[in-house]
């Protein structure tokens, strides 16, 4: 799929003795197309500042800064929840990456990828932004929501009725004082 806001770079083209420095600022039209993909109500601001850095040999490493205030729904209430992102950005790109074989690995490094020819920053832009956005935000109402459930005619279940241990020790405290 490609990125809503694409930018190309070839590393051959890039100095190789010097880091290059890239910042991506999606505009308003970009901004509303990452809300539809990544699913949520929208995205107030978004700022990736990056640094592509040579080596050693033939490696690239790739850090930086994700910055992005999002606005999507609670996942109990349906409010709108506004979150701010702060999340760093790295990623290591190797002309010799050798994928381990077998049906369960164990990576080492998961910032480690194969070197393209051609690196599009708009896909590493919308990959960190899925990544970072909160799963299962929250408004502050859905903490004062009291949210019991049992059959009917039965009593919901408490956090005292959860805890079989709580009653042992009121058990054995009236134990103890009868003695």
């Amino acid at each position: 799929m490609k990125p809503i806001l694409s930018h190309p770079v070839r590393f051959a083209d890039l100095p190789q003795r010097k880091p290059t420095v890239v910042r991506l600022v999606p505009d308003a039209g970009a901004l509303e197309d990452l809300a539809d993909r990544l699913g949520v109500d929208a995205f107030r601001k978004v700022r990736l500042d990056l640094e592509l850095t040579p080596g050693p040999g033939r490696d690239w490493t790739l850090s930086g800064k994700l910055g992005a205030t999002v606005v999507q729904p609670c996942r109990v209430t349906t409010d709108p929840v506004t979150t701010r992102i702060e999340d760093a950005v790295a990623r290591h790109y190797t002309p010799d990456l050798q994928t381990p074989e077998g049906e369960e690995v164990e990576m080492d490094d998961d910032t480690l990828e194969p070197l393209p020819s051609v690196l599009d920053l708009g896909e590493v832009l919308e990959e960190a932004l899925a990544l970072a956005i909160p799963e299962f935000p929250r408004s502050k109402a859905a903490d004062d929501l009291n949210m019991t459930a049992a059959p009917e005619g039965a009593q919901p279940l408490t956090d005292e009725a959860i805890k079989p241990f709580a009653g042992l020790a009121a058990l054995r405290a009236k134990m103890d004082g009868d003695d």
